[in-house]
């Protein structure tokens, strides 16, 4: 089953303990971030320590309300020009209460191999992020089947990656 619009957006509202994403492509084609995008092609960088939009203050709001927020980047280097204009992002995000880390795969077998993007909420539900080679969001489609082997490539994926800003001081 397709998933977006509200739905999709309920989803992000309704979980009750834990929304967690892999993320296993060097760019992503989204058309909401053509103009930062240019912009940081341009030289412009935001402030971490200031920056706040919608997606901090819904950080914030789920660590009010007890439940986390997470993903693994899964990357290689050296990185793209989408990767680092994202980890640009990464750190207000961190420091709002997302738990992101790295999964630097450049010097070794990447674990999750073929695994493709997804999100879970709760360890009960997967939807499943499909893109085409460039990073264009083809669509998202609810996992219909036994979670557990998501849950799994999200412990392999936590096991195997580093703290975003550990990853940063390396």
């Amino acid at each position: 089953m397709r998933v977006d619009g509200e739905a999709w957006q309920a989803r992000f509202r309704e979980f009750t303990s834990e929304a967690w994403r892999l993320e296993t492509l060097p760019a992503y084609n989204v058309p909401q971030e053509i103009e930062e995008l240019r912009a940081f092609r341009a030289g412009v960088r935001i402030d971490p320590h200031t920056h706040s939009n919608d997606y901090t203050d819904d950080l914030k709001r789920v660590r009010r309300e007890g439940k986390s927020k997470g993903r693994v980047h899964v990357v290689t280097r050296p990185l793209s020009e989408y990767l680092r204009y994202e980890f640009m992002y990464y750190l207000p995000h961190a420091w709002a209460g997302e738990d992101i880390r790295i999964m630097d795969v450049t010097d070794r077998p990447n674990p999750l191999a073929g695994v493709p993007d997804f999100w879970m909420f709760d360890k009960r539900e997967v939807v499943l992020m499909n893109y085409l080679p460039d990073g264009t969001q083809i669509d998202r489609t609810v996992f219909d089947g036994d979670v557990g082997r998501f849950i799994e490539y999200q412990r392999i994926a936590i096991a195997e990656s580093v703290p975003f800003e550990e990853y940063l001081s390396q």
